[in-house]
């Protein structure tokens, strides 16, 4: 009788190289998911390494990330000194002196199996109001400076609220570090100086640190920010450098003095070689200049931006340095990288903490058991790869789609050739009004609609079945939904007021 074959070993030891958000999030997760029954977790960081830890703004699927890990949410937003996010606000990229704003939630209520917009474009082309945020909950929450929580499973007939946070990364980070070691996980301090490798299968076997320490895994997950210790000095994934199509590759941040209650959204603010972030916490406010250096010089850029603040600076700037793309392999061999160590595309519509919680999702769907199926890595590649290339072309639009020609940064933004899959995005939404986005995509129709509108791009025409209403019937439709989008918003607090009752930090 054949004999069976021998299974291989199970992977018991995991490792992840880089603290700071990424690496906080996923030792989080392990720990609750996995557990640390039958598996190690130990976290290796350097005190002596620093993290980019900034104001860090976010987009709703984290609150997916919190209710997996059963977080409390008002104590997570006080420990973080958060505040909410039902949206940006975009000011002067379409053209100096004007603003839209991209929000959470839908636009109306979609009808007969078509989205909503292609009846305010009908609307609209009719002669109807062109501000198409009268019918979103979250653009007029925003306007009035309100928030509160909904969708508590009552029915009530009014638009839900979705949201996000904005909170101090490094606190965040903490926050985690908290989580995860209470359920296990462990810390070591100390550099990396050394990667051990087998030498026939090519996996990595331990690391050794500054100190002599000697850290062994079966899984390693790359979490050492954009130097990629694991992923590229190791195991030379390369990188799809993207900087034609998103040509920022600096960033100038610094904290200034709180000087009104948080609004309850960011801002980003085109300028002359990039744009501006403000990101309002409840004890201070989070600035940030992102630019391209050849159109603008570091230190001119963090003198313009300290110029900009509407409070007193906290700190000096720091200049934060990257290329924008993404490592052409996410996960090889026993390594998997997250967040900075597996690719940036600037934080325009705060998706690296997204792509962090992507990644940690991808990985725990595949978990390997015992040894790695190159079946499995690469499936785990094609679906990052395809997040990314979703994420970037979104990315490109708001550059692309513009009226400004007043300095050569935008004279470049406009006139640059684009990726085929983002052209014919374009030109369907241009034709017909719809984005095409599939079911798997991060950014959806109301995402598409609210950016390429507010950018500039209206549509010509909409979809057929809009027509098939009478005149009559789509006015009351329309009222009906700017009524409820109304007493939704009517019924909510102030967004000071709501953290004031519920998750005020000590610090706030």
């Amino acid at each position: 009788m054949p004999s069976l074959p021998t299974p291989p070993a199970r992977i018991r030891d995991i490792v992840i190289v880089g603290g700071g958000t990424a690496g906080w999030m996923a030792a989080a997760a392990l720990s609750k998911v996995m557990g640390t029954q039958a598996y190690t977790i130990t976290l290796v960081e350097s005190e002596l390494i620093g993290t980019v830890g900034v104001g860090e703004a976010t987009i709703p699927m984290i609150t997916m990330f919190n209710s997996v890990l059963g977080i409390d949410e008002n104590e997570f937003v006080r420990e973080t000194n958060a505040t909410f996010k039902l949206g940006i606000e975009f000011a002067g990229w379409r053209r100096e002196g004007h603003s839209y704003f991209h929000p959470f939630g839908q636009f109306g209520v979609d009808m007969d199996g078509i989205n909503f917009n292609h009846y305010w474009l009908r609307w609209m082309q009719a002669g109807g109001g062109t501000d198409h945020g009268r019918f979103n909950a979250e653009t007029e929450a925003a306007r009035q400076g309100k928030f509160g929580r909904t969708g508590d499973g009552r029915p009530t007939g009014l638009p839900n609220i979705n949201y996000a946070f904005q909170f101090d990364a490094s606190l965040y980070a903490a926050y985690l570090r908290r989580y995860a070691e209470k359920r296990g996980a462990r810390r070591t301090e100390g550099q990396v100086v050394k990667v051990e490798r087998n030498g026939q299968s090519g996996l990595i076997e331990s690391l050794l640190l500054k100190d002599g320490q000697t850290i062994r895994g079966d899984l390693f997950i790359d979490c050492s920010g954009f130097r990629g210790l694991l992923i590229e000095e190791t195991l030379k994934a390369g990188y799809e450098d993207w900087s034609h199509w998103l040509p920022v590759n600096r960033a100038a941040a610094v904290p200034c003095a709180k000087v009104e209650d948080p609004v309850p959204y960011t801002r980003a603010t085109a300028r002359e070689a990039g744009w501006q972030w403000r990101i309002p916490l409840q004890h201070r406010t989070g600035n940030g200049y992102v630019f391209c250096d050849q159109f603008i010089s570091e230190d001119e850029a963090a003198r313009l931006l300290m110029t900009r603040l509407d409070g007193a600076p906290l700190a000096e700037p720091r200049i934060l340095r990257f290329v924008t793309g993404r490592r052409r392999k996410s996960w090889i061999g026993n390594c998997v990288a997250l967040g900075l160590a597996s690719g940036f595309m600037e934080p325009l519509e705060s998706t690296s903490i997204h792509l962090v919680q992507v990644g940690i999702s991808k990985l725990l769907a595949m978990f390997p058991k015992g040894g790695f199926n190159p079946l499995i890595t690469d499936r785990y590649n094609a679906e990052m790869e395809a997040d990314y290339v979703n994420i970037r072309d979104f990315l490109i639009a708001h550059y692309k789609i513009t009226e400004r020609e007043d300095t050569p940064f935008w004279r470049y933004c406009k006139s640059m050739s684009i990726p085929d899959s983002l052209a014919t995005r374009l030109e369907i939404f241009r034709t017909r009004g719809e984005a095409m986005v599939v079911h798997h995509e991060l950014f959806k129709e109301q995402s598409w609609f609210a950016v390429l509108v507010g950018q500039g791009l209206t549509p010509v025409d909409h979809h057929p079945v809009a027509d098939l209403l009478s005149e009559d019937e789509l006015k009351l439709r329309l009222a009906k939904v700017r009524t409820s989008i109304q007493d939704r918003v009517n019924g909510l607090p102030g967004h000071q007021q709501f953290i004031d009752k519920n998750c005020r930090s000590a610090a706030g």
